[in-house]
């Protein structure tokens, strides 16, 4: 996961008091073959009327933040770790790789190791704070929160009035809320209005109610926008883990991280987040 430094499960709650109250009405009477024709269209009116109620309690980034949580509250699994390719592209065309390795405890915890472990080289993000960690002795401690970690994985196990003030503290408007399309499909945009790819923002996507986007200023050139996207989703472990992201600045593509040997609910050291046992603690194989 980069220091800032689908389609998948109907709504549950909803469509399950409607097909308790609308299919007895509407089947009582009706012959088993004639159920038979008119189910698929029955089970589609039901998936989009429930779709829209749950549309309809969504007009803030608050509302989205909490049905988030709501969907993915008790299936979120509490830690993830992975081995990351992390390639960046230069201006001349080409492009240089190295070998990252990371841990997460959700909510609030990530450890990244850059190269092999015997150099000692990492980050640790706890507490709203970056560790940076050279040749296992620690550098530089301040605060930096990084906000794919709060928006891809900790909204949906922390309180989301907790997501919710972490993300206006960054300076996302969750006043603004607005439904485009990303990839074909609707997302809800959190942060600006539609037409508006200046401003910080989050797009989340309609269906899944999953993180895909992040659009701020670059931390480095603070005149230059960042296009972050979470891609190439997949099953984990209950819950769903991108399995890729995308850097964009100015148009281009700049960096991007590809996951490998994903693994969840690994059961981690609590010395994996301590930055003074940087060199002892390790997870990977």
């Amino acid at each position: 996961m980069r220091h800032r430094c689908t389609h998948l499960r109907t709504p549950g709650a909803i469509s399950g008091v409607l097909s308790f109250i609308i299919v007895p009405r509407l089947i009582r009477g009706v012959h088993e073959a004639d159920m038979r024709l008119i189910r698929p269209a029955l089970i589609a009116t039901l998936l989009s009327t429930s779709s829209f109620a749950n549309a309809q309690s969504i007009r803030t980034g608050e509302d989205l933040l909490r049905a988030m949580h709501e969907r993915y509250k008790s299936s979120w699994y509490q830690t993830v770790t992975f081995v990351q390719k992390s390639t960046t592209y230069k201006e001349d065309g080409t492009s240089s790789s190295e070998t990252w390795h990371e841990a997460a405890s959700v909510p609030g915890k990530l450890r990244i190791d850059i190269g092999p472990k015997e150099n000692g080289n990492g980050y640790i993000f706890a507490d709203g704070n970056i560790t940076i960690v050279k040749a296992n002795k620690v550098t530089d401690t301040r605060h930096d929160v990084n906000m794919l970690l709060v928006l891809g994985f900790d909204v949906y196990r922390q309180d989301p009035q907790t997501t919710a003030s972490v993300a206006k503290a960054e300076g996302y408007d969750l006043a603004k809320l607005h439904e485009d399309t990303w990839e074909g499909k609707p997302a809800y945009v959190v942060g600006a209005e539609k037409g508006d790819l200046k401003s910080k923002q989050f797009w989340v996507m309609k269906d899944s109610l999953l993180f895909v986007r992040d659009i701020e200023s670059s931390p480095r050139d603070p005149g230059k926008v960042e296009d972050i996207r979470f891609i190439h989703y997949e099953p984990l472990a209950g819950a769903w883990i991108a399995a890729g992201v995308e850097v964009y600045a100015g148009g281009k593509k700049v960096f991007s991280e590809d996951y490998s040997d994903i693994q969840a609910n690994a059961k981690l050291d609590p010395g994996t987040w301590d930055a003074s046992r940087f060199a002892e603690t390790h997870w990977e194989k």
